[in-house]
């Protein structure tokens, strides 16, 4: 529902909700933005369940509202789904509307017709020749006939175009989700993905974790032979992930040269093992340029793991893999290094 849409409810209603979730946002210290009321308004009025699941369980986990919780709340739940609902309105209303006037053209038509029908049955009660009475019936039913059948074709015509319509916005949402360069969805898909992935964990008590990949010397490749030879570089990573991940994992172009993948269910041990099964299947990959044949220097991958806990923000977990990232690199690059690596050396 978007804010517009909020008019057509009942004064009081609505009232009552505001009153609610300003209630709820103080409780919860959640600063009284626009963006932030707009949420919990949501929330109150539980016109999205996902919403509601996520709120409730944030709330159970004790999860502070900080300002990168509540930007995320906006943005999966929102946000995009503004834009998204007028975009979907603003496009088929022209149809809708042709539509709508087909079907009064179609009642007019028959009206017209049903009185026409009407006036001959008035001459038959007058006594006009039962035989041109006839005729002129037939004559009507047959321009009814064939004001139907053009209509319909219409009809044919206008759902057609609404089921275009349909799958032209099906795929443009689907292009708005994936990154050009890789063919790997991006960063709005990976924020819903983990979003949903986050929920399930918290509601079934399953691990969820992410690994984070970033190409080593990545720089050198578009220095030294083009950006040409960096996009292949980087398309070829990208293939390696989306490889090495199942069906219900997520592979994403994260930012640059960096890549990730969201897997639901997996442990730190299982993510590990998938990190650095992808790491060792870089380094043993050779590259080749297109143009010359020249075999190019060896692409390795530096690599961060980590595991969801109940309750944090999608930016924590990264942050923690970022740093685990940071860390294979310092101690030489073509590396995978989870958090738990990390810690130990925090704690050294």
């Amino acid at each position: 529902m978007t804010v517009a849409a909020f008019d057509t409810l009942d004064y009081d209603y609505t009232a009552s909700v505001a009153e609610t979730a300003m209630r709820l946002m103080g409780e919860q210290r959640v600063p009284p933005t626009p963006n932030n009321f707009h949420v919990w308004f949501k929330y109150c009025l539980g016109s999205s369940p996902e919403l509601k699941r996520t709120i409730d369980i944030l709330i159970g986990n004790r999860r502070k509202f900080d300002a990168a919780t509540n930007h995320d709340l906006f943005a999966t739940y929102a946000g995009s789904q503004i834009v998204a609902e007028e975009a979907v309105l603003n496009n088929a209303s022209d149809h809708l509307h042709s539509v709508m006037t087909s079907a009064r053209q179609f009642l007019t038509t028959a009206i017209a017709q049903m009185r026409a029908i009407s006036d001959v049955t008035e001459r038959t009660e007058a006594g006009f020749d039962p035989r041109s009475l006839v005729e002129s019936v037939m004559s009507e039913l047959a321009k009814a006939a064939a004001r139907a059948a053009k209509l319909e074709v219409g009809f044919d015509e206008k759902t057609r175009e609404l089921d275009a319509i349909r799958d032209s916005l099906n795929k443009s949402e689907e292009r708005a989700k994936t990154d050009i360069l890789t063919g790997l969805p991006n960063r709005r898909a990976l924020d819903e993905f983990f979003r949903k992935a986050q929920i399930a964990a918290m509601e079934n008590g399953e691990p969820l974790s992410i690994l984070l990949i970033d190409i080593d010397h990545f720089k050198q490749f578009n220095d030294n032979f083009g950006h040409a030879v960096g996009d292949q570089v980087l398309r070829l990573v990208a293939k390696a992930l989306r490889d090495r991940v199942r069906d219900i994992d997520l592979p994403a172009r994260y930012g640059g040269e960096e890549l990730i993948a969201v897997l639901p269910g997996a442990n730190l041990a299982i993510c590990t093992a998938v990190a650095e099964r992808i790491r060792r299947s870089m380094a043993e990959c050779q590259i080749t340029r297109r143009s010359t044949g020249e075999i190019l220097p060896g692409i390795t991958v530096s690599i961060g793991v980590g595991q969801f806990q109940f309750g944090e923000a999608m930016a924590d977990l990264i942050d923690r893999c970022d740093r685990a990232l940071y860390l294979a690199k310092k101690s030489g690059r073509n590396r995978v290094v989870s958090e738990n690596e990390l810690n130990q050396e925090m704690a050294g």
